[in-house]
């Protein structure tokens, strides 16, 4: 990483105040010295004995490198072993502030340049990530089930793409027919002679309501798996339409949950044709 421009003194106490929490005075002590740094502060308070030698490093050196560096020495996974939920509150709290300067600290334990946050709801909630913000939904089991790895890497651009992958071979398995993307949803959802149901299809309003779910469907594979297997990765957004695509993928799945699977001989549809 070139040399970063020096952080705002908000900044540089914000990032004080997450470190400080972060290890003990004395861990504090070493990885000074590990880092090059002098703590000639007279503080005792460990944020503050942080602050101090950051703004003066800042100052000495014209950038905000050291801190990085420091950032990278003293919060090395390593030091986590058997406690990740404490790393993961760390690297939160700390991708909230750095997210807003274009800076994000990795699980692997490295800076990178990311989208710059606009404003502070933006890098709060980038910074908690999209296993945190889809847990407040109650997601679908079955999304998980699909892109698991995807997400325990962060790598949301592949994480939608195999979930949607993953909604596509639950239909196959709930029906039994075997296709894919708009035709298995006409095959599978028919009005005529469905093979799975959303509702028992005798009113107008049970047949509107289970067209509508079945262009829902539909709209997965036009929307999501289409653009995402054949467009540029540059295209993606991130982390909020990760969280809005895979959000509709759960609720998809909820409406599978509720879905009936019709018998061969009554294949002329639930509605007595």
């Amino acid at each position: 990483m070139s040399a970063h421009p020096p952080f705002d003194p908000g900044t540089v106490e914000a990032v004080a105040k997450v470190l400080g929490e972060a290890g003990s005075g004395s861990d504090i002590s070493r990885y000074f010295e590990l880092s090059a740094l002098i703590d000639d502060s007279g503080e005792s308070t460990k944020w503050r004995r942080l602050n101090s030698v950051f703004l003066k490093s800042q100052a000495t050196t014209k950038s905000a490198n050291q801190i990085l560096a420091f950032i990278r020495s003293f919060l090395v996974p390593s030091r986590f072993v058997g406690k990740r939920d404490e790393f993961e509150h760390h690297r939160g709290e700390l991708n909230a502030i750095l997210i807003l300067h274009g800076l994000e600290y990795g699980k692997d334990g490295q800076l990178r340049y990311a989208t710059q946050a606009k404003t502070l709801d933006e890098a709060e909630a980038r910074a908690k990530g999209v296993r945190n913000m889809l847990a407040p939904r109650k997601t679908h089991s079955e999304v998980y089930k699909y892109c698991q790895p995807e997400l325990m890497q962060e790598n949301y651009f592949h994480a939608v793409f195999e979930a949607c992958k993953g909604l596509f071979q639950r239909i196959r398995n709930l029906s039994g027919v075997e296709a894919d993307g708009a035709i298995l949803i006409d095959k599978v959802f028919s009005v005529e002679k469905p093979f799975l149901a959303f509702n028992t299809l005798q009113t107008e309003t049970e047949k509107s309501e289970h067209k509508g779910f079945a262009q829902l469907l539909k709209g997965c594979a036009a929307a999501i798996r289409n653009p995402l297997a054949h467009g540029p990765k540059i295209l993606w957004q991130g982390e909020t339409d990760a969280v809005d695509y895979l959000t509709l993928i759960s609720m998809l799945h909820r409406k599978l949950d509720q879905c009936v699977k019709i018998p061969n001989l009554s294949r002329g549809g639930l509605h007595g044709s």
